[in-house]
């Protein structure tokens, strides 16, 4: 048996003296592992780094096996995230959620979100917003999408500012208005027609991590016996540490 892909590495253990295995999310295999000899020392560590993208070959006998990759690197982008706390971080959290994924089930359209949403770490704002968007995508790509286009009350698809906690549909300002207290805010990035317009304010940030770590916690992560990573919250506080940072003072 022999593939070859793109792929991401999200994550390395030592194997042996000398070899580790590598944990990649492919464009076309899904999130597979593989043995990389020699992969334990100091020549293979710069290119085994989490969030670096590499070209693959995959080997084994039988598809069942393990198998061993032979790589080479095609973006490597762990020097880059290296200088930020909130890339460490969010490369870890991208990984942590990347690993929902069943073991060698394709998800191409999350393999790109995630190729896409590591290439824009450089500014704090940035990343949190994607990363918010990638962990929508998530939801649905485990089949618990939110309903962000049509007012769950009144079908209506303008003016659309609030989110059931119960349903996950969007609701209307107007419909939305008595029970505001009661639901959750869409904050504009994530409205259809309005994704980065006007960009992003700190409570949106925070109402975006609100909204998708409801949903995540609720359908996917307690019902495997899981919470929320260490990453994320580390992510959401050194995104919060960053944008303070570089705010004007008033």
């Amino acid at each position: 048996m022999e593939w070859t892909d793109e792929g991401i590495v999200l994550g390395v253990r030592r194997h042996g003296e000398s070899s580790a295995i590598v944990e990649l999310l492919t464009r076309s295999h899904g999130r597979h592992l593989g043995l990389v000899r020699g992969g334990a020392g100091s020549r293979m560590r710069p290119l085994l780094q989490p969030g670096n993208s590499v070209s693959a070959v995959w080997r084994a006998r039988l598809d069942e096996h393990l198998g061993v990759y032979a790589l080479e690197g095609t973006r490597l982008r762990a020097a880059v995230v290296l200088t930020s706390s909130h890339a460490v971080y969010g490369v870890t959290h991208l990984a942590s959620l990347a690993r929902l994924l069943p073991e060698r089930d394709p998800h191409e359209d999350i393999y790109e979100r995630l190729d896409r949403t590591l290439d824009d770490f450089d500014d704090a704002g940035d990343a949190a917003a994607h990363l918010i968007r990638f962990e929508l995508a998530m939801l649905a790509e485990l089949g618990f999408g939110l309903d962000l286009e049509n007012c769950a009350a009144t079908g209506a698809t303008a003016d659309l500012i609030y989110v059931s906690p119960k349903s996950g549909g969007a609701v209307s300002r107007a419909a939305g208005e008595p029970y505001r207290d009661r639901l959750l805010r869409l904050p504009p990035f994530l409205r259809e027609g309005e994704a980065g317009t006007n960009g992003w304010s700190d409570q949106d940030l925070q109402d975006g991590f609100r909204l998708t770590g409801l949903f995540l916690l609720r359908h996917v992560l307690e019902p495997r016996g899981q919470g929320h990573s260490d990453a994320r919250d580390g992510f959401i506080n050194a995104v919060t540490r960053n944008r303070a940072r570089i705010s004007p003072a008033v």
